[in-house]
């Protein structure tokens, strides 16, 4: 994959810059533009929307697909499935996410509506691609349990009072993504952020409070030296 942007001369380090600037932190997009220039890079921020567009996405599956075969392997003891409501152009849509008992964000999937096919639409994807956890920790919707019924994983299903926190504190991240970007206009814009969000999130958060200094130093460098190698190719 060879980075070009609408700039001839714009290297590709610049246009990795820009677009973790922007999905990892939640900066509007002439936020990054100003950042730029005071790194003494003369973009626009349509500049940087091109770039999030067509390198966003790119950069998401790097990242996905050298995480879900890892994942399959050893991130299957618990699964935390939630849902919340985002608005967009000034209806209620729902952004169904799982997260696995290690923080990694697994899938992130956008319906109109919140039942059982939604649930199960969400969980087929969800265990299509991850496997199947031994715990699938939910709140107490019923439309999980019809869902986990039908695809004969009801006794996997845990439920009760906070267990659920951990995928709950989750959407954090990105209901201040969602902020910055002054909510969605599309169902389809609101899939792509999520996912490619979701995706950068995985690589970028370290856990620090988990980890002492010099352990989370050595991470979060690896973790940015191999950033700057996606799209290299």
């Amino acid at each position: 994959m060879r980075l070009i942007g609408p700039e001839p001369k714009t290297s590709p380090e610049i246009i990795r810059l820009a677009v973790m600037l922007y999905i990892r932190f939640p900066l509007s997009l002439r936020n990054v533009e100003d950042l730029l220039h005071e790194r003494g890079v003369d973009v626009s921020h349509e500049t940087v929307r091109y770039w999030w567009n067509r390198f966003g996405r790119m950069f998401a599956s790097e990242i996905r697909r050298k995480r879900v075969q890892q994942l399959r392997a050893f991130s299957k003891w618990k699964w935390h499935v939630d849902e919340v409501f985002v608005k967009v152009n000034g209806k209620r849509r729902y952004l169904w996410r799982a997260v696995d008992h290690e923080g990694e964000v697994l899938e992130a999937v956008v319906t109109k509506r919140r039942n059982k096919a939604a649930a199960l639409k969400f969980l087929k994807k969800l265990m299509k691609r991850h496997g199947c956890a031994e715990e699938i920790v939910t709140d107490r919707f019923a439309s999980y349990k019809a869902a986990l019924r039908e695809l004969g994983a009801l006794e996997k299903q845990k439920t009760g009072r906070w267990l659920n926190n951990h995928v709950e504190n989750s959407h954090l991240p990105f209901r201040q993504r969602e902020r910055a970007m002054q909510r969605f206009r599309r169902m389809r814009s609101l899939q792509k952020s999520a996912a490619v969000h979701s995706s950068v999130y995985n690589h970028s958060n370290q856990e620090r409070s988990l980890s002492s200094r010099d352990t989370f130093k050595l991470i979060r460098t690896a973790a940015l030296a191999e950033w700057r190698e996606f799209g290299a190719e």
